[in-house]
């Protein structure tokens, strides 16, 4: 086996360890959890009820009806890789809700804490495989094709919108006002933990430090945690003396170091600390989701 097939096995081997992680979490929080509360159904499974109720339409047959034109779709805007990964996922999340959900106990308190306890656990669940650029196939479909056109959206929001509209025909269906309330609070805690988890990963701080030597911050800088940084020319507002302003993104962690290790070199610096939602480049691990690849 050369190096480039011994890559790609291990990627391979990475994705479904994650998917395995992620489906157990889903399983979790839909079987042990949302079952037995009776939460409404979001994604195909909660079309496909809604159509039962109204014109008896078998659920099994409309699921593969609906899944069709979709996975179609998602095949032209994603790809044949992402098409293949979610059929596996698919598969491998199947499995485990019907054999290993139900080796564990199943949750019979409050219908709040199985709401919560289901958006945590599910959120947790799909951010994992979402972030191995693949799905459970169904809604998910929907909602990669639809990251794939407005690559701005986060995966969360879309999420949240398909959910939404899902239970809120739902209750029109079955009349339960008690079920959007708890399908909602499913949905945007589903969609919170989603969004802070994936793109949290790439989450940080941006310090700008006002200096008169900005080399020796720079030095500072790569010697306490080995980051990059950059020097603007600036000019003060009062009295129009040069000043260098060095820009540089880190992690939380390493921004600590930063500031201790800044202040100690110039102590009359001043410096601002910026959040950062995003940081894109070298030293920070970009995540594909919704992109097309192999």
């Amino acid at each position: 086996m050369s190096k480039t097939q011994k890559e790609k096995a291990f990627i391979t081997a990475k994705q479904i360890f994650w998917e395995i992680i992620g489906s157990i979490l889903i399983a979790i929080g839909v079987y042990n959890f949302a079952i037995h509360a009776e939460f409404p159904m979001t994604g195909f499974s909660g079309i496909s009820i809604i159509l039962y109720r109204l014109w008896s339409i078998p659920i099994g047959f409309s699921t593969i009806l609906l899944n069709i034109p979709v996975a179609i779709l998602c095949w032209k805007l994603l790809g044949k890789g992402f098409f293949l990964r979610s059929v596996r996922c698919t598969i491998i999340s199947s499995v485990i809700i019907d054999y290993i959900a139900p080796l564990f106990p199943m949750y019979e308190g409050s219908r709040l804490l199985a709401a919560l306890c289901t958006g945590v656990f599910a959120g947790l669940g799909y951010s994992l495989i979402y972030m191995q650029n693949s799905s459970t196939g169904g809604a998910d479909f929907i909602i990669m094709a639809v990251k794939a056109l407005r690559p701005h959206m986060g995966v969360g929001r879309i999420s949240f919108a398909i959910d939404a509209v899902i239970i809120v025909l739902g209750t029109l269906v079955f009349r339960d006002v008690d079920g959007i309330i708890y399908g909602m609070i499913v949905s945007f805690l589903l969609a919170t933990v989603i969004d802070k988890v994936m793109y949290g990963m790439n989450a940080g701080k941006m310090a700008l430090i006002v200096t008169d030597d900005g080399k020796k911050i720079c030095d500072v800088i790569e010697d306490c945690c080995q980051r990059g940084s950059t020097i603007l020319k600036a000019q003060g507002g009062y009295q129009q003396e040069e000043r260098e302003v060095v820009m540089c993104a880190c992690n939380n962690k390493e921004m600590y170091l930063v500031q201790q290790a800044v202040k100690e070199a110039d102590p009359a610096s001043f410096m601002i600390v910026l959040e950062s939602n995003e940081v894109h480049g070298e030293g920070f691990h970009p995540i594909q989701v919704g992109e097309k690849a192999s």
